[in-house]
């Protein structure tokens, strides 16, 4: 006959799977409801060539200089390096670039949030963006270890209005929820900003601090929150369908084509006209940034449409 003891070790550990149980459903559950919004998964493109051939020189002017960005660089002390790199390579070519750090550095420059848990953190930076951003209507929401070619990003978003709700990315799906992978780089339009700061006064359905009994990650709180506010996660892809945010590096995703696609291994990689690359080593960022900026072949043309100008005194390359 089982001991009172033993009964009630027994209950206790069975009430404790029940609450576990329950906690899962309900961080499951938090994304896949938003009141009174249907919305089909969408595969965003920028504007075809032949659209762009279409409009005088003055209004392809005038659009270049209409797209300006804001990058958000999430950092910590612990990354420093990765942090040293992509404020000397890539973030150059933001319109504005600002670090967003747990612990303020000596060494580099950076916004001290005073904060530790990561989504309290992406939470502080997002609103102190929106409420610094000026005339910028585009924003890039990246880690250190994100390489980003900020005027690919910006030809995708060319003819997107930023007074609508935007929310782009590599997407992965969990559940119901629709979400933007974080390492891979995360856009929102001003609209999107706007309403997700306005979300962000909900502690019941967008809590700064979790109620579940393991953490959410970062990227799924962020789209549930966008969710509520009727703004959904849309794929970034080229003309041919590739997907233009990478969740892998270029030496990852090369080596995965090549065992995958040997005879066409570069071509089946990667689109010519990726956004970024996830994981990289400051190594491979500076050797990127010098294939990407600085290696020409003599007499070659790209015939680009447009020119993006960098940010006013930038010594971007």
């Amino acid at each position: 006959m089982m001991s009172e003891g033993s009964s009630f070790m027994k209950g206790m550990i069975l009430g404790g799977i029940f609450c576990l149980v329950m906690s899962f459903f309900e961080t499951f559950n938090s994304g896949t409801h938003s009141e009174g919004h249907e919305h089909l998964h969408h595969h965003l493109k920028p504007v075809s060539k032949d659209e762009l051939q279409k409009l005088s020189e003055s209004q392809m002017s005038d659009w270049t200089l209409q797209v300006r960005v804001y990058c958000l660089i999430m950092v910590t002390p612990k990354l420093l390096v990765h942090w040293a790199t992509a404020n000397d390579t890539w973030s150059k070519h933001c319109d504005k670039s600002v670090f967003y750090t747990s612990e303020s550095s000596k060494v580099l420059e950076a916004i001290d949030l005073q904060e530790q848990d990561e989504w309290a953190r992406l939470r502080k930076a997002i609103k102190h963006a929106y409420e610094n951003a000026g005339d910028l209507r585009w924003f890039f929401v990246a880690r250190p270890t994100t390489y980003a070619i900020i005027e690919n990003l910006k030809y995708l978003v060319l003819d997107k209005d930023p007074s609508q709700p935007f929310y782009i990315g590599h997407t992965e799906k969990s559940g119901e929820l629709d979400y933007v992978e974080y390492d891979s780089g995360v856009v929102l339009s001003y609209e999107a900003m706007r309403r997700l700061i306005g979300m962000f006064k909900d502690e019941d359905r967008c809590p700064e601090r979790g109620h579940a009994l393991w953490k959410t990650p970062e990227e799924k709180q962020l789209a549930t929150c966008l969710k509520y506010s009727g703004v959904f996660a849309e794929n970034g892809e080229d003309a041919q369908g590739k997907g233009l945010f990478n969740k892998k590096s270029v030496s990852s995703l090369i080596s995965d084509s090549m065992g995958q696609n040997p005879a066409d291994a570069v071509e089946a990689c990667c689109s010519d006209m990726a956004i970024t690359f996830a994981g990289m080593s400051p190594s491979q960022m500076q050797v990127l940034m010098y294939g990407v900026y600085r290696l020409r072949p003599y007499g070659h043309d790209f015939h680009d449409s447009l020119t993006f100008l960098p940010p006013k005194d930038s010594d971007n390359d």
